[in-house]
């Protein structure tokens, strides 16, 4: 009986499982057999491989903590991705559970759908596309769920979601819309109500209203169950409250992050120590206490990756506290820490470059800032300003360079023989002492390096034995053994350091910080027997008058244009007012006492000092009264750029000058003021204006080398990189004097040459020319008086279109009743071109 009932019992078991399975049955059995099967195999699975893909999201995004934090912790990818393409496999694998769902799973059955799973389902592919970045697709998704389950116990969590992708798609004030609605009219769970509210304060803070953000956040801290979120929340609001300037508000939030310690994130817990740090009151508050919290962070061995941000902090502590020493090298300590943050790199580096400035020490700030530069991004507004900076160093480091080095030299020649020769005989001696050591220590490294080739020797026999790439049993080069090779290279580090690779490289850098540089250069040319006399160096030091004159003179130039740029440039009055001072004490010419003395009554009004002010004052109104400054000073309202006879003033009168093709006056004028306004930051203008001028009158020749040499006088100001940039792009162009063919241009004139002192012949010409022209009704014609050189100008018709037409229509001109009949040329636009450039008519003429 049993035996004969089992194959019924397989049979009816077999019919049941498969009429379970139809999905366009509405039964008890098929409802809850598919929505089992969706929940605990297909959305199990989607949903593990969802939150695989969101822990490898969370691992790839860095957080910015020098910045506003977002609400969500997502990284946004440049990267275009095309329909059907995804950029993560979890989430591709999680988007095809939840479609396989819907397809083997849905009971859409007459437009109504009978598992409860599949509104799951399409949550599941709504959040796979979001975290994938593909934002259209995820908001089709979340819509479907709210069109088409509008019963379902997800529809809450669904409008959230919609409302997060319609932020990531900017549009904001239509999430605010729909969450303060949805806020409004339903009573949401504590991890739906922080959902909500967290994604209307991101909303908030995109359109800058970060207090109404502040507040919504701090609902969404209080009911988020999620303690990472209440960390990255806290945080956030931390944030917000020192941007409004309420530090004590700001410290609050951070303390809730630092009571949570190790139930979070260790990230949040550092940072918000060290923003609590950041907000400590230097005036009021218990220093002794401060530096040992700092110090307790610094010694706890789980904060090791942040040391580079703990000690950084300790360093502004330091520096705050005016200890620029501990200061220094704590930021040193926190960039060797080989820190990854390049907010973090870029500031150390700015804040190291600032001090060395401070210090006179410009080289070192010029390297600082370029380092700043490298860790920040490209063309933004701070690296604009570091650059423009960086740049204005240039000045500084070129002429500092010249005044502490031709000061060294006129101190030198100002010593006795005696002292001089105190001075080598000291120098010469600090040479072969340190050629004695350098002997010493290639002595030591030949022992120790025939000592390793020994034992290395041995070692390498041994690999080779065993080594069956070894031909023959014969020994490989002994730099292929990676041990040789590493020990070599530590050794060679310990005894000589980082040496450049280039001739005398044993030499080059140990003389690196001896006496002065003068000495330095002297010594890398002597040989052996004149490097340690102390009367070959003495011979070196100037004696005629005229160079010791010249190197004053380049000295007390240095000096001015030194306190100009520390005043104009970098409102550093101090040192301005320091050079300034020095340059008055060094018998400077006369043309750069009064303008120093001028500058320095600025500086002394702009630092308060109110009685060094007024005796500059009167020293400019007594003993220089017809002077422009006496005048300022008489009448501070008159102001220098409204003075006519300011650089400014004339420089605007000259340009006007040029523009009227007046070049010979241009020429003659620049070169007085250069004269006249040496040192003065608007001398290169002056330089440039000449050289256009120049060009113009006498051509290309003449221009190259203008320009060349505003290159190489003025080469940190604006007017010489803009001649190194024409030197470098335009002079190869403008090179060019090969006529072209007539067949390949549209566009022709006529040419009627004059002397050019003839003003009135040319003007009576151009009336009788006009009149003529302005008959004709089938060209465009017009005409110009031009400029060829000192002695000649052209009256020349444009707007011809062949060659044969220019001509023509000069003969006739010959015999019309204007009895126009004047030598003339017929040549296209280039060509003309050519010919002004380079003033090669004859050439032009020959060639026709």
């Amino acid at each position: 009986m049993n035996t004969s009932l089992k194959p019924l019992l397989y049979l009816f078991c077999a019919a049941l499982f498969v009429s379970s399975c139809s999905r366009k049955k509405n039964t008890f059995v098929n409802r809850n057999f598919h929505a089992l099967g969706t929940k605990y195999n297909i959305l199990y699975n989607g949903n593990i491989a969802l939150e695989k893909g969101r822990e490898s999201v969370d691992d790839a995004s860095t957080d910015n903590f020098w910045e506003l934090l977002p609400i969500e912790r997502m990284q946004l990818m440049d990267e275009v991705v095309l329909p059907g393409q995804s950029k993560n496999q979890d989430f591709e694998r999680a988007e095809e559970k939840a479609i396989k769902a819907v397809q083997k799973h849905g009971m859409n059955i007459k437009g109504k759908e009978y598992n409860p799973q599949i509104d799951e389902a399409y949550l599941l592919l709504g959040e796979a596309r979001y975290f994938d970045q593909r934002f259209v697709p995820a908001l089709e998704a979340f819509n479907y769920i709210l069109y088409k389950y509008p019963a379902s116990d997800k529809i809450n969590t669904a409008k959230v979601w919609r409302e997060k992708t319609n932020i990531r798609l900017d549009n904001n004030e239509l999430a605010i819309k729909n969450l303060k609605r949805l806020l409004e009219q339903e009573e949401l769970e504590d991890q739906d109500l922080a959902d909500a509210t967290s994604m209307l304060a991101q909303a908030y803070i995109n359109i800058k209203a970060k207090d109404s953000a502040l507040t919504q956040l701090n609902i969404a801290a209080e009911y988020t169950k999620k303690n990472k979120e209440k960390a990255r929340y806290n945080y956030i609001i931390g944030q917000l409250y020192n941007e409004f300037g309420d530090k004590d508000s700001a410290n609050i939030a951070f303390d809730k992050i630092i009571d949570m310690h190790r139930k979070i994130p260790r990230p949040y817990y550092i940072n918000a120590h060290l923003a609590k740090a950041t907000n400590f009151d230097f005036d009021n508050g218990n220093k002794l206490e401060f530096i040992e919290y700092l110090t307790d962070l610094e010694e706890d061995r789980e904060n090791r990756p942040f040391l580079d941000k703990i000690y950084y902090r300790i360093a502004e502590y330091h520096r705050t506290n005016q200890s620029d020493t501990i200061a220094e090298a704590y930021y040193n300590k926190s960039l060797r820490t080989n820190t990854e943050d390049k907010n973090l790199r870029s500031l150390n580096y700015s804040t190291l470059g600032d001090m060395s400035f401070d210090k006179a020490q410009y080289k070192e700030a010029g390297a600082y800032y370029d380092s700043t530069m490298n860790n920040m991004k490209l063309n933004s507004k701070p690296y604009r300003i570091v650059k423009r900076k960086r740049e204005n160093l240039d000045d500084v480091i070129y002429y500092e360079a010249i005044a502490q080095t031709n000061d060294s030299i006129l101190n030198l020649v100002s010593l006795s023989e005696a002292d001089r020769l105190t001075v080598f005989t000291e120098y010469t001696n600090k040479l072969k002492e340190e050629a004695k050591a350098l002997k010493e220590k290639e002595e030591a490294a030949k022992r120790t390096n025939t000592g390793l080739a020994t034992i290395n020797n041995n070692a390498v026999n041994k690999s080779l034995r065993a080594d069956p790439t070894s031909k023959n049993g014969k020994q490989k080069f002994y730099f292929y053994n990676q041990t040789t090779v590493s020990y070599g290279k530590n050794e060679f580090v310990k005894i000589w350091g980082d040496r450049e690779l280039k001739d005398n490289w044993r030499i080059s850098d140990a003389r690196k910080s001896l006496a002065s540089n003068q000495q330095n250069d002297v010594a890398s040319i002597a040989s052996d027997e004149e490097r340690y006399d102390p009367n070959f160096y003495i011979s070196k030091i100037p004696s005629d008058q005229k160079v010791i004159d010249s190197i004053a003179k380049e000295r007390n130039l240095a000096y001015y244009r030194l306190g100009s740029i520390y005043k104009e440039k970098f409102k550093e009055y101090e040192l301005a007012k320091d050079k300034l001072q020095k340059l008055l004490n060094n018998n400077p010419e006369e043309r750069l006492i009064l303008p120093s003395k001028y500058n320095l009554y600025k500086i002394y009004m702009e630092m308060n000092l109110i009685d060094e002010a007024e005796i500059a004052k009167n020293d400019i109104l007594n003993n220089y009264s017809d002077s422009r400054y006496a005048e300022i000073l008489r009448n501070p309202q008159s102001g220098l750029a409204k003075d006519e006879n300011s650089p400014e003033s004339l420089y605007e009168a000259l340009y006007d000058q040029y523009s009227k093709e007046e070049y010979a006056q241009v020429i003659n004028k620049a070169e007085t003021y250069i004269t006249q306004f040496e040192g003065e930051l608007i001398v290169p203008k002056f330089e440039i204006l000449k050289a256009s001028a120049k060009g113009r009158l006498f051509g290309f020749n003449a221009y190259k080398e203008s320009v060349n040499f505003i290159a190489l006088n003025y080469p940190n100001s604006e007017e010489g990189k803009r001649a190194q940039e024409i030197i470098k792009s335009v002079i190869p162009v403008l090179a060019k004097k090969e006529f072209s063919s007539n067949d390949d241009t549209k566009h022709f004139n006529v040419l009627y040459p004059f002397n050019a002192n003839a003003a009135e012949e040319i003007n009576d010409f151009v009336k009788k020319l006009d009149d003529a022209v302005s008959k004709v009704s089938h060209f465009n014609l017009t005409t110009s008086i031009d400029v060829y050189d000192d002695k000649t100008k052209f009256v020349v018709v444009h707007g011809l279109t062949s060659i044969q037409g220019a001509s023509g229509f000069a003969e006739i001109l010959k015999e019309n009743k204007h009895k126009i009949d004047r030598l003339f040329y017929a040549i296209s636009s280039p060509n003309y071109e050519i010919v002004q450039r380079h003033k090669n008519l004859n050439e032009y003429l020959e060639s026709q």
